[in-house]
Formats: structure tokens, sequence, C-alpha cells
């Protein structure tokens, strides 16, 4: 699991180190110019020409670096490394965006040979695309709110140098620490930032780089050991895939398991309009080893899901998790009385969950994954085992009817702002869909980017939440028990569901059926 530290704790968790003396520049810098040199070494214009046995040139000989250098200690690691950089051969030029940068990192840049260039940004523009890579390291941890002035034009000018440059020809791109004027603990970022192919970040993974906007920025992530004593204040947390087996997620079912000790879940999904929506959950739950699914629909669309899933129980009963509403048209949109039969029995099955029981319902209170219509049938304050699964614009709508002024442009400038907004105002766990899925519990945010973007498709999402369904009502007593655990489960959905899109078809598109399909073998590796 990667685990993220805002910046406050990343420089308080510095302070002792630096009191010390301890040489942490020195240390990130080293790292950095590494960094640098392996991403030279696989690139396309520089890596080395193979020859009999061995290179045919030196890898590093007659490469460029362009720095892009601000104020503060990111710019003297961004100098720093350039100093080694220039001392292997590499011809670097620093482009200051400010009238002082850190005075001893510009010193060992000059003393190694480099060259420092304060020019406008349509002539840093030329300089980027004769380069073969460029290190962005205009802002770090302390650049609060954005990039501004100068640093702001600068990264603009490259963004655009870099976007008219077929992919072959382009430089490298390594943000420094993380991507000059992301929002460092929130994931904001502008059309100003920059996108790295790499971030080498100090001392510890920061949200920004887990969350979205910002994380599509960051590329891949190397993190950079400084010794910084961070445990246990992490604030945002990405699963990989042991952690699903190694925490219990997933298991074999033990020797005497049956289904009814497997979970059972029960769905209502889909509707005449619809019946797809319900096919592709309850495939979504099956394919994901739950015990038994208990289909509740109408005649027509229960036909349609026992054509596709046998195995689905059509009928009432007791249940450990409910998955409810894909396929739902949310309330006012209701006009058949197909449609507000399933409005009933999803108003109906959260009464249980919520354990509000009417007098109809039958058993303890359950977990369950809310979904499209159903969100919109949530009373007003719900315990953390209800796991609501909007895309952006269901949460601008779900806010709105909790008095926020807000519309789905926001949520996805500020995803994680809004998510949490909507945890505080109905107690659910908040599972927010999108490239980068954020979910959101009591006291822990996880951000997971696990799907291929293929994966942004009709379906999708309906599979997800029996996906989820399933997993909750493996874990139903313990969900129900521990406030974290929906939010983990949720997050190991997520996870789930981007390496099945992935398996399904590596590299191409996928349909959400396909993803359902996938979902065995996928397990079955994990497990493995």
């Amino acid at each position: 699991m990667i685990e993220a530290f805002e910046s406050f704790v990343v420089r308080a968790a510095e302070a002792p180190l630096l009191a010390r003396g301890e040489p942490l520049m020195a240390r990130a810098a080293f790292a950095l110019a590494g960094a640098v040199v392996r991403e030279l070494r696989e690139h396309p214009r520089t890596a080395p020409v193979p020859g009999r046995g061995r290179t045919a040139r030196p890898v590093l000989s007659g490469t460029r670096a362009v720095l892009l250098v601000g104020p503060g200690n990111n710019g003297g690691d961004t100098l720093m490394a350039g100093a080694l950089l220039a001392r292997r051969g590499v011809h670097v030029c620093a482009v200051l965006a400010a009238d002082r940068v850190h005075d001893a990192g510009l010193a060992a840049l000059r003393a190694a040979g480099g060259t420092v260039a304060s020019v406008a940004p349509a002539d840093a523009a030329a300089l980027v695309r004769s380069a073969d890579v460029v290190l962005d390291g205009l802002l770090g941890i302390g650049g609060n709110g954005g990039l501004r002035g100068g640093a702001r034009d600068l990264a603009r000018a490259t963004g655009a140098a870099l976007a008219g440059l077929p992919p072959g020809a382009r430089p490298v791109v390594v943000a420094v620490d993380l991507p000059s004027g992301i929002g460092v603990d929130d994931g904001a970022a502008d059309e100003a930032v920059l996108t790295a192919d790499l971030t080498v970040t100090f001392g510890a993974v920061k949200p920004g780089l887990l969350l979205p906007p910002a994380a599509e920025r960051a590329g891949r992530i190397e993190v950079v050991d400084l010794g910084l004593d961070l445990a246990p204040r992490s604030t945002v947390r990405r699963l990989a895939a042991a952690d699903l087996a190694a925490r219990g997620i997933l298991a074999p079912p033990p020797p005497g398991a049956h289904k009814y000790t497997r979970g059972v879940l029960g769905v209502v999904a889909g509707t005449q309009q619809f019946p797809g929506a319900a096919v592709l959950a309850v495939s979504g739950a099956v394919r994901a080893g739950v015990g038994m699914v208990r289909y509740l629909g109408s005649r027509e669309v229960t036909a349609a899901v026992l054509a596709a899933r046998p195995e689905a129980v059509p009928a009432g009963g007791r249940v450990q998790a409910w998955a409810l509403g894909p396929g739902v048209p949310a309330a006012p949109a209701v006009t058949d009385d197909a449609s507000r039969a399933q409005q009933a029995r999803i108003r109906q099955a959260l009464a249980q969950v919520t354990g509000l029981l009417a007098a109809d319902v039958a058993g303890e209170a359950v977990p369950a994954v809310v979904d499209a219509g159903a969100i919109g049938l949530l009373p007003v304050d719900c315990p953390p085992w209800v796991v609501i699964t909007p895309h952006a614009g269901e949460l601008a709508e779900l806010l709105r009817s909790r008095g926020e002024s807000v519309e789905r442009a926001d949520v996805e400038a500020h995803p994680l702002v809004w998510a949490r907004r909507a945890r505080e105002l109905t107690g659910a766990t908040v599972l927010l869909k999108g490239a980068t899925t954020v979910v959101v519990g009591p006291g822990v945010t996880y951000a997971q980017a696990d799907g291929p973007s293929w994966l942004a498709t009709a379906g999708a999402g309906d599979v997800l939440t029996g996906l989820l369904g399933a997993l909750l009502a493996a874990h139903s007593t313990a969900a129900v028990k521990d406030p974290g655990l929906p939010a983990l489960l949720a997050a190991s959905a997520s996870l789930l569901h981007g390496r099945a899109a992935h398996r399904a078809n590596p590299g191409g598109p996928v349909a959400a059926l396909d993803v359902a399909q996938a979902l065995p073998a996928t397990i079955a590796e994990l497990l493995a």
C-alpha cells in the first residue's frame, strides 16, 4: 500500500534532521540525478545504440537537460541534480523563473559547467524543444495556490512547446518532488501544470500525487527515502494488489463453507427501460464469487437476468448485503409502475441497511452499495456501511439536494473536497468514480487508479456495484462493526475492477460484461 502524507507532516518530519545537519538536499539531488540518467537510458532519442557486446556511444554524451528553476529548496534540489548531470557529460541549462534562487545550488551548477538563462517564456520553449529531458523544479510543497506570474508563464510555454512535438521527439519530463502548481494536499490542478512522465518525490508521497486531477499529471512515481519519521499519520492511501490477500479481503472459502456462509447479496437493479444494468450488476457479483444473489425486479427484467445468470435466485429472503440502484431512474424521472416498484424495493432494503426496520423487513442491519437512482432515495443520515458510488454529476446532484451550491465541473476540479463534503452530509462512505477513484470513509481516504482509460464505458459502473456488493456480503458482520472497513472494501473493489478491465483485453477496448467475465481469473491471480 502506498501512503501519502500532507505537506505539514513532511515538513515537521524534516525539521529535526535538518537541525542535526543531515544533508537532505544532497541525498535528494543524488537520487534525482540517478532517476534522470535511467530515463535517458530508456528514452528512444537517447537510449544506447547496440553494438557488438557493448554500446556504440556513451548514453549521456551530447544529451541536453533543461531545468525549470523556481525559488526555494525545490529549485535547489533541481540545481544540485543538474550539477551532477553536468559532471556526467550532460549539457545542462537552467532557466530561472525567479530573481533569486538557491545560492548553493546555482554555484554548484556553474562550477560543474552548466549554464544559466533568464529568458522570456517563448525563448525557453525553444530550449525545451531541443532538450532530451526537462526537470520541473518551479515549486515544491511550500507552493500554495498554484503557479503565478513568471513561473506560470514559463510552465504554460513549456507545455505548449511539448504539445507541439510528436511523441517520439518529446523530451522526458521529470517533476521534482511534485508537478509544480498542483494542490499538494488536495490534488487540484489547472491547465498550467506540466504533465510529467516521472515524478521523483522526496521523503514521502504527497496526497496530490495520488488524488485527481493532479494524479494524472504525475506520471510514474519514485520515492526517495530520506529517513523521515512519518508513521502513522498518512492522509491518503492507495492499495496495491498484494494488499487484498494480505488484509483478508480476498480468501478462498474455508472447508465446510456453503453459499450462506460465503455471503448472500440482494440486488435491486434494472427496469424495463434499462434491463442490462441488472444483468451487469448480477454478473459482477456472481463472477466475484458471492455465495448467492437474490434478484428482485419485474418479471421481464428477471427473465433477462436468469437468461444471463441462471445462478441468480429470483426471490426475496435474508441477505447479508444489498446492491441497489443500477438502471433505476432517479425519482423525478420515474413515470411507470415497474420503476416505482423498484424504488419501493430500494426503500424497503434501505430500511434494513440503516437499521430503521420496517414491519415487513426481517433481519439485522447489513451493508449496502447504493448507486444511480437509489442515491436520491437515501435517508437524511446513513451509517458508514452504506457505500454510495456516484460519478461527478450524481455527486453534484446529491450535494445540491443537501443544500450545497455545486456543479459537476466543481466536483471534477476538486473531487476530494466534495467527496469529503458528501461524507459529512450523509454519513455514508463515498466512492466517487473516475479515472482515479476517490473513496472517503470515517477518517480514511483511498485513491485508486487501477483501470485503463477503456474502462470509461457504459455499464462498467453496474459491474462495480455488483462486485462491491459481493465483498460487502462476504464481510457483512465486520463491515457493520468496523466503520473503516467499508471504505477498504470499496477501494478493493475499485482495484479489482480496474485489474479485471486490463485482463479482459490488454491494451484495447473492453465492454462492461468483459470486465465481469475477467473477475474470476483476476481474483485467482491475486490469491496465487
